[in-house]
């Protein structure tokens, strides 16, 4: 099972992102999937996850109503659309897969990471 993670970039404070990861060796439909991220010097921390078929989806304090998840289960790939970014947004973000179709949010919930993909936000 394979992660790629894609997306990430330089935004000015208020912009916007969309993270995608594409999942592959895997039924993708069969997995819960989330996004967490690792900011300088910080530990790595939950932002998103999504149930397997999408109608369970659930958001970190920090981001409800600035960022939404989904999956589109046809192409293999979760989504991450960040509105209104901050500079505190800044962070290398990483896509999680559970092959038991929870949707938790809590890193050891994941077997399978995608490599990171670096948002920084000026301000």
């Amino acid at each position: 099972v394979q992660l790629q993670a894609s997306g990430g970039g330089l935004v000015q404070t208020g912009g916007s992102l969309t993270l995608s990861c594409v999942i592959s060796g895997a039924t993708f439909s069969d997995y819960g999937m989330a996004w967490f991220r690792q900011g300088p010097g910080k530990e790595r921390e939950f932002v998103a996850t999504i149930s397997r078929r999408g109608s369970f989806t659930n958001y970190a304090e920090a981001v409800k109503g600035r960022f939404t998840i989904s999956r589109d289960n046809n192409k293999n790939t979760v989504f991450l659309r960040m509105n209104n970014l901050a500079p505190e947004d800044s962070a290398d973000y990483y896509c999680a897969a559970d092959s038991r179709g929870s949707a938790l949010p809590r890193a050891s919930a994941y077997e399978y990471w995608g490599q990171g993909t670096l948002v920084t936000v000026s301000s």
